[in-house]
Parts: structure tokens; C-alpha cells; sequence
């Protein structure tokens, strides 16, 4: 969960074309495809399901990135899993009993991750941390794509790249929010190396060209952090 993961996300895609998007992506050389679920009421968007999910799996061996923007996610774990995610994030703050859903994901053989929102705590990961596969920060307020980056997350991901390597623990870092050519390498340069890029991929000329890109960058900002 270490390496550097470019996860397009589907919600800035063309849903006429969604196949041929999430090929399109996959051939590009996508690492990850983010999928944002979301029910209108935990965030103020109605998107997609586990239909969906499945259709993405039918179309991409490329893992399935599934992140629950939705309240009692845990009724549908087993859903989302059946349709084929790989991994599956929950918010922290959706969560009733954070522990029981983690361990719910986990049983299944699917990666396990929380995610927090711009306004939360790294303290909600006090008693989670060890259990988890990755951590996703978000760096926009959920619920919409094409947000701004929110630069308060920068010095998040630093803390919480410091605590994990404290810990010596194998968690990945993942970002979603304002992820682009401009913002990428700064943030692999605190500690993150999963990087959720929606409208900067799907509103670009060449996937392959701009995942090519935001890779590079990434790899800069790895550089910097490890001194090399």
C-alpha cells in the first residue's frame, strides 16, 4: 500500500460512455479506479451503486476503488463486495461502530479503509489505525466533484505519514479532493501516494498523457520527502 497509486475517479466521467471512460483510463495506465458512492443524504449528491460497480468490474481488471459517501454503510458492505470492490472506504464520521465495519470489510477479503473528512480529527484514528489497509483524507468538503484543494490538508497528511511511519505500519495514504498537475507533488511530498484525480484525468485531452504527468510528479514529490 506503499506505492504510488493513480485512482482516476469515475464521477467526472462521461455516464453515456462509462465503459469506454473506465477503459479508456485503464489503458491509460491507471493504477486504481475510485468510484464515489453516494446517497444524498450523508452528502448532498445521489450518485451510483452496486450495479455500477459491477458494470466497472465487467469492463477493467484494474482494482475497484469503492468509497461509501453514505450513512450506515454498513448495511452495504456485503453489496458492494458481491459487485466486485477491491477495496472499500467508510467515513469515519458515518460510522456508528467504526471497528464492526472494518472488521465487516476485512472478513470479506477486500482492502479495509476510514475516511476523513476536511474538518475531522487524525484522533478518530486513534483506535483504528493498526486494523485498517489505507486512510483516505479528504481534501474538498464530499459530496461534488472539480473542488478546489483545501491547503490546511497538506499538514494532515504529514501528521498522519509521521504516525503510520511511527508505528511502523503498512497503511496507504490516500487523497481525494483537488488532486491535479498543480497540487500533486506537493502532496506526495508530506506522505500521501495515493492520489484520486477526477476531473483533472477525465476532463483532459489524453488520459495516458495526464496519468503519465500526474505519475511524475508524484515520484518528484517521493523524492523530496525521502531526500533523494
Amino acid at each position: 500500500m506503499q506505492d504510488i497509486q493513480i485512482a482516476p475517479s469515475i464521477l467526472s466521467a462521461d455516464f453515456s460512455q462509462l465503459g469506454n471512460e473506465i477503459r479508456g483510463v485503464d489503458a491509460g495506465g491507471a493504477d486504481v479506479i475510485h468510484i464515489d458512492v453516494m446517497d444524498g443524504h450523508f452528502v448532498p449528491n445521489i450518485t451510483i451503486g452496486p450495479l455500477v460497480v459491477e458494470a466497472a468490474r465487467r469492463v477493467t481488471t484494474k482494482v475497484l476503488d469503492v468509497h461509501l459517501m453514505i450513512s450506515d454503510p454498513g448495511s452495504y458492505i456485503d453489496g458492494f463486495v458481491d459487485a466486485g470492490a477491491d477495496w472499500i472506504t467508510v467515513h469515519v464520521e458515518a460510522c456508528t461502530h467504526l471497528q464492526r465495519v472494518v472488521s465487516q470489510i476485512k472478513q470479506r477479503n477486500v482492502k479495509a479503509g476510514v475516511v476523513l473528512n476536511p474538518a475531522t480529527s487524525l484522533s478518530a484514528l486513534d483506535y483504528i489505525l493498526e486494523e485498517v489497509d489505507l486512510v483516505m483524507l479528504m481534501s474538498v468538503n464530499p459530496g461534488f466533484g472539480g473542488q478546489s484543494f483545501i491547503p490546511s490538508t497538506l499538514e494532515k497528511i504529514w501528521q498522519l505519514r509521521q504516525r503510520i511511519e511511527s508505528l511502523g505500519l503498512d497503511v496507504g495514504i490516500e487523497v481525494d479532493g483537488g488532486i491535479s498537475p498543480k497540487t500533486i507533488r506537493e502532496v506526495a511530498a508530506v506522505g500521501a501516494n495515493i492520489f484520486v484525480a477526477g476531473s483533472a484525468v477525465y476532463y483532459s485531452d489524453d488520459y495516458t498523457a495526464t496519468i503519465s504527468e500526474l505519475r511524475k510528479l508524484a515520484a518528484q514529490g517521493l523524492a523530496e520527502r525521502q531526500g533523494v
